[in-house]
């Protein structure tokens, strides 16, 4: 998960782990709370696509 510029704005993107376009900004987190942040509409990178690694399904 790529953190936003400060701690009170929600991520930026969500990541699979070791995706070269992550930055400085990001942290690990579990395949729940990835989930979660992909259902609150915060998006997978078109890179590494951690949606179809954790077959999330949008609706």
């Amino acid at each position: 998960m790529e953190r936003g510029l400060t701690r009170e704005l929600p991520p930026n993107m969500v990541h699979a782990g070791g995706c070269h376009i992550a930055g400085k900004r990001y942290r690990g987190v579990d395949r729940s709370e990835a989930l979660r942040w992909l259902a609150e509409g915060i998006p997978a990178c078109a890179h590494c696509r951690p949606d179809r690694e954790l077959r999330y399904l949008e609706g």
